[in-house]
């Protein structure tokens, strides 16, 4: 017999829940309301060995029975994630008009495209592991890459989880995401656009806005954030949702340790963004920014003042 209070414990939680449910005018309880982020994982640890059979498949996997591995676990994968898709549309049109019928078409025409994409979605990632093998000088082999390097991992999610973001399926995109960003301490958000050739080095504590716009070939190194300025609020106090907030940053950037880009601003082609500097303004292309430096003299307060940020063209 336990030695807890378990039956009152387990009223008001129902209590609790029921309160909640009331205020936010839930009143259907007879069908799953929300996507599973096991199945959702699971499904992405399935996709991950479609992608890359013989290196993130099962340690089985042969050659010879490759096309086989790779038909039976995409179909998996796909009909997973088709009813992960359906619970999610009918949690989002909940209260509407739109029927099963309307949500399961929508929701099967989704993951056609989805499935159509992944071809274009690998070679995609072809170009982010050639990144990072290229311009890492420690990294032995491209397999090395992809077994180990976290970037590459989170890229793999994010190129999956914004497939699934412009399908308009964004809570699943959402999760798909976050799986990466617990495994990896990379954050991407799924609506970020990264180009081809995309290289996240060690990759700790690296954020990345939503509406962002990275271009090809851009190297980013650990703690660096490309969030937003400022969080402008409605008439009624809420904050605005959907406006584009974060930094766009052109082709062939570098992107140094611990820099903080903030605002709708633009890193030109080119550019060299120092480790922990600030920038809230736009970079012409070809520029270098470094580190801000301490002055040598002192005030006549015996004050020991910053420089701004050094540019160079």
């Amino acid at each position: 017999m336990s030695t807890f209070d378990i039956p009152e414990i387990v009223r008001q939680l129902r209590q609790v829940r029921d309160q909640w449910r009331e205020k936010q005018n839930r009143t259907d309880t007879e069908h799953r309301e929300f996507p599973s982020r096991d199945a959702i994982a699971r499904a992405v640890e399935s996709l991950k060995g479609v992608l890359f059979p013989l290196r993130l498949g099962p340690p089985e996997l042969r050659h010879a029975t490759e096309d086989f591995y790779v038909g039976h676990t995409l179909d998996s994968a796909l009909q997973a994630l088709l009813a992960q898709a359906r619970i999610e549309l009918h949690y989002r049109q909940r209260g509407s008009a739109v029927s099963d019928q309307e949500i399961d078409a929508q929701a099967t025409n989704a993951l056609h495209q989805f499935a159509h994409s992944l071809p274009q979605l690998r070679q995609w990632l072809d170009t982010d592991v050639l990144a990072a093998f290229q311009g890492d000088p420690a990294a032995r082999s491209v397999d090395e890459v992809v077994l180990s390097y976290p970037g590459v991992l989170a890229l793999i999610h994010h190129r999956i989880a914004h497939t699934l973001y412009r399908l308009e399926l964004p809570l699943l995109a959402r999760i798909v995401s976050e799986l990466a960003h617990s495994q990896t301490g990379i954050d991407i958000h799924p609506g970020a656009q990264i180009a081809s050739g995309c290289f996240i080095d060690h990759g700790t504590g690296v954020v990345i806005g939503e509406t962002a716009q990275i271009g090809a070939n851009v190297r980013i190194y650990q703690a660096v954030t490309l969030g937003a300025k400022r969080f402008p609020k409605d008439a009624q106090g809420h904050l605005q949702k959907g406006w584009a907030r974060h930094p766009i940053v052109q082709d062939d950037v570098v992107i140094y340790a611990g820099a903080t880009i903030l605002g709708r601003v633009t890193i030109g082609r080119g550019a060299v963004i120092g480790g922990n500097v600030w920038i809230t303004d736009d970079v012409p292309p070809g520029t270098n920014v470094s580190q801000a430096r301490l002055q040598k003299d002192v005030d006549s307060a015996g004050t020991a003042t910053v420089s701004e940020a050094r540019v160079a063209a």
